[in-house]
């Protein structure tokens, strides 16, 4: 897929990467068994007249990713050499992208996630990228559900066996033939008229909470899941 705006870091070798790492998600993620529980959830969200946006840590972002893939969703994705790499792969996957943060092009972006949304588009955040702290809402998602006035999707997952790298986000990979339960919780709708201050105080432990209690259930599945084939947790 060609990129509309080119960044700095659009260059061979970037792409080099967004191929392959394209197409070993693609070979990997074909050898997931996945769940999925809640999707009335995301059901009435994609039924609903206007967008939505999904909300989801960033260290599970792959697997994620792939679950969701050639759906058409927006992401928001730090403009820095690393978000270059992720564009590369998940524009390969269906998706397209939005290039910035809280830190860099933040305004900017944000206003075109709240543009995209307003569209009826389906758009998605990170809520504690793209530095953390991890499983810390930032005000971006919120900012922009309560602009579009559109809902947000709690979404989380849980995997067994997996790869948990050495990095802020404790980031996930799923090992082939992994299980994997994917959570949709329930939308979330930020009242239009509420201060800034307000609204961040009261729905940032909202969501945090929302997002918690889905990765909990999502545990809870694959435990269960688990035991009925014999398998002890590790």
């Amino acid at each position: 897929m060609s990129r509309p705006t080119p960044t700095p870091y659009d260059t061979p070798r970037a792409r080099w990467i967004g191929r392959l790492g394209a197409g070993l998600l693609s070979l990997l993620g074909a050898t997931w068994r996945v769940r999925w529980l809640g999707r009335e959830h995301w059901r009435a969200c994609q039924q609903a007249p206007g967008g939505f946006i999904y909300a989801f840590w960033h260290g599970q972002l792959l697997p994620l990713a792939y679950a969701h893939r050639g759906l058409g969703v927006t992401v928001l994705v730090s403009l820095n050499r690393d978000g270059e790499y992720i564009t590369q792969v998940i524009e390969r996957l269906g998706y397209t992208t939005i290039r910035g943060s809280t830190s860099r092009g933040g305004s900017r972006a944000l206003l075109a996630m709240v543009r995209h949304a307003e569209t009826g588009a389906a758009v998605a955040f990170t809520p504690d990228g793209p530095r953390g702290p991890r499983h810390r809402v930032q005000a971006g998602v919120l900012l922009c559900a309560q602009r579009a006035q559109v809902p947000i999707l709690p979404l989380t997952m849980a995997c067994r066996p997996a790869k948990q790298l050495d990095s802020w986000d404790r980031f996930q990979i799923p090992l082939p033939g992994a299980r994997q339960v994917i959570v949709y919780g329930e939308p979330l709708t930020i009242p239009a008229q509420l201060a800034t201050s307000e609204m961040l105080r009261e729905w940032t432990p909202r969501l945090e909470a929302a997002l918690s209690g889905s990765t909990e259930r999502a545990e809870r599945a694959l435990d269960a899941w688990a035991t009925t084939v014999g398998e002890a947790r590790p």
